[in-house]
Formats: C-alpha cells, sequence, structure tokens
C-alpha cells in the first residue's frame, strides 16, 4: 500500500506518505512505511532537497513575534518558469504566513505592478469565499496605538500585512492603491535589500511548486503552465500533507485557525 501512495506521489518523503496514509484511515507509522519504501527502493535519495532545515531556521526569524492566527500576515512575489517551447512566463502567488494557505496563483507573460494586484485581489476574494464573510475586515486582529513616547493609548482593527520584496512592481503607483482608503484591509511591508529569506514561505512554496511537480511533466506553453499551476494549488492545499502544520492540510490549517485578535508587533 505504501509503494502505490509513493508511486502516486513520487517526489514526497516517506513521512508526507505516511501522514497522507493516516489521513486516508490506513493505520501505519513512518517507521513502518519508510521500511516498506527501502524494500522497494523508492525512498528519495538522502540529501534530496537538502536545504529544508536551512530555509524553515531562516522562516523562524521573519517576524520577532511571529503571528499565530490567519490573516495577519501574507507573502507574494513572483517565480520565473520557461516552458519547453521557450516561452518565459511569471507566476504569482499569495502564501497565509501561519496556514500556508496558497490563497490565489496566477500565470502572466509580464511581472508589472498590475499582475501583482490582480494575484492579490484573487486572494482576497479566495480568503472571502472559504470564511463565508461578507467583509474580509471581519476575520482581521487588532494592533495596539502608541504615542511619540512608545505608550500604548488605545487599539485599532489591523489590517492584513502583505510582504514582498523590493521588486519595481511592487513599489510603484499600481500595488499602491492596494493600500489606500480610510480603512485598508491591506498594508504593505517590503523586506530588507537582498534578503529574501525574509520572505521564506514564499519561497519555499515555489520551489515545492517547481520541484514536486512542474519539473517533472512536459510544459509545452503558457496555457498548460497555467492549468498545471492551478491543479498544484489544488494538490497542495487540500491533499498534501505539511509537517509545519502537524500533517494537516493548509486548507485544514486556514479553516480551523481560532480567532484571538492577536497581531505580531514586527
Amino acid at each position: 500500500m505504501a509503494a502505490k501512495y509513493a508511486e502516486e506521489w513520487p517526489a514526497w518523503g516517506y513521512r508526507k506518505i505516511a501522514a497522507l496514509m493516516r489521513a486516508d484511515g490506513h493505520n501505519v507509522t513512518n517507521s513502518s512505511v519508510q521500511r516498506a519504501l527501502r524494500r522497494r527502493g523508492l525512498l528519495l535519495p538522502q540529501g534530496f532537497r537538502a536545504d529544508r532545515k536551512s530555509w524553515a531556521a531562516l522562516r523562524r526569524r521573519v517576524f520577532q513575534d511571529p503571528p499565530s492566527e490567519r490573516n495577519r500576515v501574507w507573502q507574494t512575489d513572483f517565480s520565473e518558469f520557461e516552458t519547453a517551447n521557450g516561452g518565459l512566463w511569471r507566476i504569482s502567488a499569495v502564501i497565509d504566513y501561519v496556514s500556508k494557505y496558497c490563497l490565489a496563483i496566477t500565470v502572466t507573460p509580464t511581472s508589472r505592478g498590475r499582475d501583482a494586484v490582480e494575484c492579490v485581489e484573487q486572494a482576497v476574494a479566495e480568503a472571502t469565499r472559504v470564511l463565508n464573510l461578507a467583509d474580509l475586515r471581519q476575520d482581521r486582529g487588532d494592533m495596539d496605538v502608541f504615542d511619540d513616547q512608545d505608550n500604548v493609548i488605545g487599539c485599532t482593527p489591523a489590517p492584513i500585512a502583505i510582504v514582498s520584496d523590493n521588486g519595481s512592481c511592487y513599489r510603484g503607483k499600481d500595488f499602491q492603491t492596494l493600500f489606500t482608503g480610510s480603512d485598508p484591509l491591506l498594508r504593505h511591508i517590503r523586506t530588507r535589500i537582498k534578503s529574501p529569506q525574509t520572505n521564506g514561505v514564499i519561497e519555499r512554496f515555489f520551489e515545492t511548486l517547481k520541484y514536486e511537480h512542474l519539473f517533472r511533466g512536459y510544459i509545452g506553453d503558457g496555457d498548460a503552465l497555467d492549468m498545471e499551476a492551478h491543479r498544484f494549488r489544488i494538490i497542495y492545499n487540500t491533499i498534501r500533507p505539511h509537517q509545519a502544520l502537524n500533517d494537516r492540510t493548509p486548507q485544514q490549517a486556514y479553516l480551523t485557525t481560532i480567532n484571538h485578535k492577536t497581531l505580531p508587533t514586527s
């Protein structure tokens, strides 16, 4: 049975295979699945994507006071992908920091501000739909208000922090339209210069998308890339167990995160 799972999901290690089997009702342990796959030569080679732990360590340092609830911090970025017929495309995505839920993914020929805006707008629409809310502002936290002496003088609703790098698409006027108004839903935080690890969750998602899915098949053109990117988003959110979430899927984590009305101070 473990071999059948491993053949269906060849990019996954034995721990993830075991977690998926348990989710499907099979009474297995990590070690028993490891032994079964080793006997059949199906274990991933030692050192496969060995940077996983180093990326995790970097992500832990992203925030001095990491958020513990959904819709407090989102991360967004672009990643390039060249199709088999020579076309160069840009994949954009938005990830919820705590639950790792991929709220939106788009494939475009350019990485302009309007492309970034479209992806974030799709993320807002998806979060509103999944949570069955009339307005996503109903699921945001609060933050303290300080005076010029750093004394707390009140509390106010906190916009969702959108973390991006310093690419030109995120610095232009188009992207800044997302953060206007008397009660903005979103606020923008850019990473330090030459510090891509600060946006580690979205970087890790793109790595997973490419090495577990896109690089393992034939992607001929932009339409095929768009279809496979959206297909992987469904797999990633609803099927693939996530070790950082105690082997839950991102969708399970996103829908079960309890709102304690807290917000990171960083």
